[in-house]
């Protein structure tokens, strides 16, 4: 949901306050598994972030605050970045390593040069090539430490590809280079060491073009969809590197996270982050939460009081017993959730994948097939030739420019539309979307609020008190619906004291202290739940028309209430329209209360909608749709990062977390509804470009592999390797020229 909606939702829950969404615990046990030691290290502490992380959903971090998080997460980052590195690339399900593909491909292309210059194309010489005596052993060099050095990542990537039964990209482009190789060493010993006859061709123009135009290709990918960094580098930024181990003696001990373990007890010192979720043993001090929770900014803790790994201690010390680890933690559901969602989405095979693995299996069948019959005829060097050529050609320039060049093309277009793509793949599931799951406040309401009543529900309290009350309180917190109630309080000439003691109560929402007095802000969610007495009729009209409604309490006693709505967007029916005149079902997903949901909902012509979510049922809701059909989801908090990174087509709204960014496909710069629907648009239009160029990058191959395997040589027709080397530079010239015609202008 977006990071307003957190806060709106947050509102509701938390705020209406009364429901700090809370992830099931059992749910993350299940989910959370085993994870990997450096991930525990974060996650032990993390799984303090267990509830009210979850409000952080509710809020959007600051950036600023992330930054102050990471000081310390040098080693935790580093180990990240080699799990999910930048340099890394997805093929058939199959992350490969690609290493520094910019170095690889500038000292391939210095090899490359020699190799051209000097090698015939296909048995051709060209007006510009030169031999001379031992040129040929030259080449091989050259050629060999290319095929080693440039070929090692498709090599890494076959592998993968083939443990999988998924041949694909990577294992087209080793057979291509790994047959010419290995034919063009024999054609240089066959022709210096035993001088046979007739002269046998070799191909290391090929297979240094071929490498270098590769590695080209996936340069260009990674540059146009990859962004460094990644969902798991920002969640383990939210905690320090150590912890102080209190011993037996009252000592403390520097010990890292990973160490830590259920009842030890941990000191925490002023101005530290805490390490891990704990419960407060002595000593007593004031936390900064926001940066877990976005909620109260400073929040008393005392004996007996629960506390969140990751938030900022104030200038007490306190010591704390740690009541969860690693693999129980909410951070670590989080990032296990996100790691299995981006890994069964990398299942999804693209265009390019598919193109290759037919093309892979093509070259197979009809390469042993031509080799088998002219062995038969008892013709063995043209049979070896032929099956060599069809290897070959089988595995195009073109093919390894084709989506790359249209990627990057279209990545510059969406950026200069406000939309940053980082996973290509992604748009490729448009063309089967039906479903649009969008969060409501933030993305559909502008998430401003304001107060349209406030009324007191006892006879101690008239309305003016009752405001009064609730600015109290709010003045502790940072979420819009606080930001509405000191606004109108400001608005009345309303002065109050600060609330003390405030404490965001996980399922409850936010209560403190006021001139010695207990209140708390809830829900209507917690009030129905705790069976507490308000007036029913007046809060369902006021629900009615729209507004979120938080209550008052005194002693478990409800003595009044706050009723604030939030405007809708002007583009957002627009685009509800347009998604429903492409044939997609918009879902409006919300923590907000029914009454409300379905006025919005009304309002924009959505018939499909869920309120009172918690955080965990988004990722349900997006599992549950995706047995329809292809989902998108729109989100911007740290609890969306799951759904996101499980959606179809994960898309975060550009103001939200660094998880959440970091966890979506494509981020919307700002946050106008129809920047969704130009997503569509050129989404759509990418594709279209894509599958041109797959045409055109392999099409032809339908006509030269039967002509190269020699089907037609009985009429006296072969394909002459000189046209093949043509048509395959041709084919490369075009994919080029056709990516360059997507244009913005196009889009409309």
């Amino acid at each position: 949901m977006t990071k307003n909606e957190d806060k709106k939702e947050q509102k509701m829950m938390c705020h209406e306050h009364g429901t700090h969404k809370q992830y099931k615990q059992k749910e993350c046990s299940q989910e959370i598994g085993k994870v990997h030691d450096h991930q525990c290290q974060m996650h032990s502490n993390h799984e303090q972030l267990t509830e009210e992380n979850k409000n952080k959903r509710y809020n959007q971090m600051d950036h600023q605050q992330m930054e102050h998080a990471s000081m310390d997460h040098g080693q935790m980052n580093h180990d990240h970045s080699q799990m999910m590195g930048h340099d890394e690339m997805m093929h058939g399900g199959h992350m490969m390593h690609m290493g520094n593909l910019k170095q690889k491909f500038w000292i391939s292309l210095l090899l490359m040069i020699p190799v051209i210059v000097m090698s015939p194309m296909m048995g051709v010489k060209l007006p510009f090539q030169f031999t001379f005596s031992g040129s040929e052993w030259v080449v091989a060099l050259l050629g060999s430490v290319l095929f080693f050095y440039g070929g090692k990542p498709f090599f890494s990537g076959a592998k993968g590809e083939l443990t999988e039964r998924k041949p694909a990209m990577m294992t087209l482009i080793t057979l291509g280079i790994s047959v010419a190789y290995i034919y063009s060493i024999y054609a240089v010993i066959a022709n210096n060491v035993f001088s046979v006859m007739p002269h046998v061709m070799d191909f290391f123009w090929e297979l240094a073009t071929l490498i270098v135009i590769m590695l080209l290709g996936h340069w260009i990918e990674m540059n146009a969809v990859m962004n460094a960094g990644s969902a798991v580098d920002k969640l383990a930024k939210l905690l320090p590197s150590k912890a102080h181990l209190v011993k037996a003696d009252g000592s403390t001990e520097d010990v890292a996270l990973a160490k830590l373990k259920i009842k030890q007890e941990l000191q925490v010192r002023a101005g530290e982050q805490v390490p891990a979720d704990g419960i407060v043993v002595s000593g007593q001090s004031s936390l900064n939460e926001s940066l877990v929770t976005g909620e109260a900014k400073n929040v008393a803790k005392k004996h007996g009081d629960q506390v969140i790994g990751g938030t900022i201690n104030g200038n007490g010390t306190f010591n704390l017993k740690v009541t969860g680890t690693g693999d129980t933690g909410y951070l670590a559901k989080v990032v296990k959730l996100v790691q299995d969602a981006q890994k069964n989405k990398s299942q999804t095979e693209t265009m390019a994948d598919k193109v290759a693995s037919y093309l892979f299996y093509a070259a197979l069948i009809i390469g042993i097939t031509s080799f088998a019959a002219w062995l038969f005829l008892d013709n063995l060097a043209f049979a070896l030739s032929t099956a060599v050529t069809v290897f070959i050609i089988a595995c195009p320039h073109a093919l390894g420019l084709a989506i790359p060049l249209v990627a990057a093309r279209s990545t510059s277009i969406s950026a200069a539309n406000g939309l940053l793509i980082r996973n290509r793949s992604a748009l490729e599931q448009v063309k089967r979307l039906r479903y649009v799951l969008m969060d409501k406040t933030g993305t559909l309401t502008e998430g401003d609020f304001k107060v349209n009543a406030v009324k007191t529900l006892s006879t101690d309290y008239d309305d003016h008190k009752i405001l009064q009350l609730f600015a109290s309180l709010e003045s502790q917190s940072t979420h819009p619906l606080a930001t509405g109630i000191l606004k109108a309080a400001a608005a009345e000439g309303i002065t109050y004291e600060k609330a003390v003691d405030t404490h965001q109560q996980t399922g409850v929402g936010l209560s403190g202290k006021i001139a010695g007095k207990s209140y708390a802000i809830v829900s209507l969610g917690y009030v129905e739940k705790q069976h507490l007495k308000f007036p029913r009729e007046e809060t369902e009209k006021l629900a009615a028309t729209g507004n979120t409604i938080s209550f008052l309490l005194q002693k478990q006693q409800v003595i009044g209430l706050a009723a604030q709505g939030d405007r809708i967007k002007p583009q957002a029916k627009q685009m509800i329209q347009s998604l429903l005149e492409q044939g997609l079902t918009p879902v409006m997903l919300t923590g907000d209360n029914q009454a409300t949901a379905q006025k919005v909902a009304a309002q924009l012509g959505i018939t499909d909608f869920k309120a009172q979510l918690l955080p965990e049922d988004k990722e349900e809701q997006v599992q549950h749709y995706q047995k329809k059909g292809k989902v998108m989801f729109v989100g911007d908090g740290i609890n969306d990062a799951p759904s996101l990174a499980r959606a179809d087509i994960g898309v975060a709204i550009g103001s939200g977390t660094d998880v959440a960014v970091e966890s979506a496909d494509i981020i919307l710069v700002e946050s106008n509804p129809n920047d969704i629907v130009k997503l569509l648009s050129i989404a759509k239009l990418t594709i279209r470009k894509m599958v041109q160029n797959l045409w055109w990058a392999s099409g032809y191959n339908i006509i030269a592999l039967p002509l190269a395997a020699g089907i037609l040589a009985p009429a006296g027709i072969v394909l002459d390797p000189m046209i093949g080397a043509i048509v395959m530079s041709l084919s490369t010239i075009v994919v080029a020229l056709n990516a360059m015609t997507l244009r913005e202008e196009n889009l409309n």
